[in-house]
């Protein structure tokens, strides 16, 4: 706590360098990561995360107005991280058979991700008593959904779609991709093993194309 504490402490005479201030958010994130995913939402508050994390509530709330915005801080930096993974990674292959499935295998390696399935278990627990964390998990749905549109935007079968199909496709398709291996990690059926989960990447991207192309 002392050594947190050290680090987070702003410098003598003014306020805080935009480095400091970042090493502070970015502290308060994986406090709030740690808390989140060990104990759930309701049971943890924002007094806890100040406390843990060595700072005042008053910083705390500073940069995030309540716990809701603070659960939203820390799903959006997850998904910026996994999807930085992912895109440095990509290796945009010339055809749509080829783009769907290395999509379908990064989107399988982020979904499967441990923290990826805490999130989930998060949000389906407590969603009815906070709202507000299906709203978070929707606005990542949909970030999704438009990544997924803009990438059959590029081939023809995809190009000749409307907009408003091709939003319904792209979430077909990650639901085709990620319901049955993310149903089965959480404990609903046997977990794929790694040839497994190459397979049914594979058989789903096939019956998706058989879909649009059909």
């Amino acid at each position: 706590m002392a050594e947190a504490a050290a680090v987070l402490r702003p410098r003598h005479g003014g306020r805080p360098s935009r480095e400091e201030s970042g090493r502070t958010e970015g502290r308060i994130l994986d406090v709030a990561r740690a808390l989140f995913f060990r104990q759930g939402f309701a049971a943890t508050s924002m007094e806890q995360v100040a406390a843990v994390a060595g700072i005042s509530k008053r910083t705390l709330y500073a940069r995030f107005r309540d716990k809701a915005a603070l659960f939203r801080g820390v799903v959006d930096r997850q998904v910026s991280g996994w999807r930085g993974s992912f895109e440095a990674g990509a290796k945009a292959p010339d055809t749509l058979p080829d783009a769907l499935l290395e999509a379908a295998h990064g989107i399988l390696h982020v979904a499967l991700e441990p923290e990826a399935l805490a999130l989930h278990r998060i949000v389906v627990a407590e969603a009815e008593r906070f709202p507000e964390l299906a709203r978070t998990l929707a606005s990542t749905s949909a970030a999704g959904m438009e990544w997924v549109a803009a990438l059959l935007a590029r081939f023809p079968a995809g190009a000749r779609l409307s907009p408003e199909r091709r939003m319904f496709a792209a979430e077909q398709f990650l639901l085709l991709v990620v319901s049955g291996p993310r149903r089965r990690a959480l404990g609903l059926g046997r977990p794929f093993d790694p040839a497994g989960l190459a397979t049914w990447a594979e058989r789903s991207v096939a019956l998706f194309l058989n879909g649009i192309e059909g």
